[in-house]
């Protein structure tokens, strides 16, 4: 999940929002309002708007600290974190390594709902301190700002701790089979199909609840619901993705017979001769004989279409020695994980400064489609 608007950085991690945290911050400040005018009525409704706005802010805050707890324990660990976007149901930090080890898994994981538990104790401390009393309603707006926070932090953490993978309490639970069986594998089809089985029990639960009447929050709960299943089984297939490509290099997927173009093509011809008729959407551009650079769609968009008589292929390429290559012998995973964190779709593939080939996201899917068919034809025969 990507973030539209960028925040910065907190300790070398990039933080931004996704649009849904722009809805989610909205109907969580509305409830907010209702909720402070039926519990404070005295106030006045600048006092009770103010209130609502400032309590679903720090709330976010206090997400983005779960997050950072994640974050800076997989940075600790020796993971890289590419970043953290809050979004409509909460946060999510993206850690483009895996853990190497189970019990790296379980401390990563377990890190945000403790921070969480934590913030909620501290928050509920402070409103004590301020006169509180448990199990009443909060007379200020500031001791009710504490008492909200403090509430909605532990629930989150109980929440988290669900087994359901991937939330933090289904990435524990991967932690614990981790440690017993041994295998990562294993442990990550364990952990995701207890995540469907969680899932299906939120959104039939959800569905319930809103037939019976009770109210709209059980359309929520299935939403909730189907996010997870939808999560666990993108779980799944990755592990089923990794597992294909393992002890496998760039050169046993790459695409040798690379498709080349002449630079001095103009983008009219190029568009009519090579990509309409080829399907291909990468080429190599070669000039007097010596590869140059790659062309792909992406270059086209940057040019209107009018000018593409006028403008040469060699103009819009991205040059060899602009582009992140990967040698033959670069394990497959690695290579993914590269694209992934660079956000591109293809990888030249060079040794000793020449072009063996292109690696691609449409060359892996190939090469997995193939292995599974011929997996199936073996079973089958067998």
């Amino acid at each position: 999940m990507k973030a539209q608007v960028k925040l910065g950085r907190i300790a070398g991690i990039s933080v931004g929002l996704h649009y849904s945290w722009f809805i989610i911050a909205l109907l969580i400040a509305l409830s907010l309002v209702q909720r402070f005018r039926a519990v404070a009525p005295q106030w006045s409704i600048t006092v009770v708007w103010l209130a609502a706005v400032v309590t679903s802010l720090l709330f976010f805050a206090t997400l983005l600290l779960h997050e950072l707890a994640h974050s800076l324990l997989a940075k600790a660990r020796g993971l890289r974190v590419r970043e953290i976007t809050l979004f409509a149901l909460g946060g999510v930090s993206q850690i483009e390594t895996a853990a190497s080890d189970a019990k790296s898994e379980f401390w990563i994981a377990i890190a945000g709902p403790i921070t969480s538990v934590v913030i909620g104790l501290a928050l509920l401390g402070t409103a004590w301190l301020a006169g509180w009393q448990p199990g009443s309603e909060p007379t200020t707006p500031v001791v009710s700002v504490l008492v909200w926070l403090g509430y909605i932090n532990i629930m989150l953490a109980a929440f988290n701790m669900i087994p359901g993978y991937p939330l933090d309490g289904g990435r524990v639970l991967r932690a614990v089979i981790w440690g017993i069986t041994r295998s990562a594998d294993r442990s990550t089809r364990l952990a995701a199909q207890v995540g469907q089985a969680v899932a299906f029990m939120f959104i039939l639960w959800g569905l319930v609840q809103f037939f019976s009447g009770v109210s709209f929050g059980g359309l929520w709960i299935a939403f909730i619901g189907w996010f997870l299943l939808d999560a666990s089984r993108a779980s799944y297939v990755q592990v089923e993705l990794m597992a294909g490509l393992r002890d496998k290099h760039v050169s046993d997927i790459m695409d040798r017979d690379c498709a080349t173009v002449e630079g001095h093509l103009s983008l009219k011809d190029f568009v009519d001769e090579y990509v309409l008729r080829t399907g291909h959407r990468c080429f190599v551009v070669v000039q007097n004989g010596r590869v140059s650079g790659l062309v792909t769609i992406n270059e086209l968009k940057t040019i209107a279409r009018e000018s593409w008589p006028q403008t040469s292929v060699q103009s819009v390429m991205r040059p060899l020695g602009q582009l992140r290559t990967v040698a033959p012998g670069t394990p497959a995973i690695q290579a993914l994980e590269l694209m992934s964190r660079e956000d591109i779709n293809q990888l030249p593939v060079v040794s000793d400064g020449h072009l063996e080939g292109v690696f691609s996201r449409a060359h892996v899917l190939r090469f997995l489609k193939t292995q599974a068919e011929l997996q199936r034809t073996t079973l089958s025969v067998s």
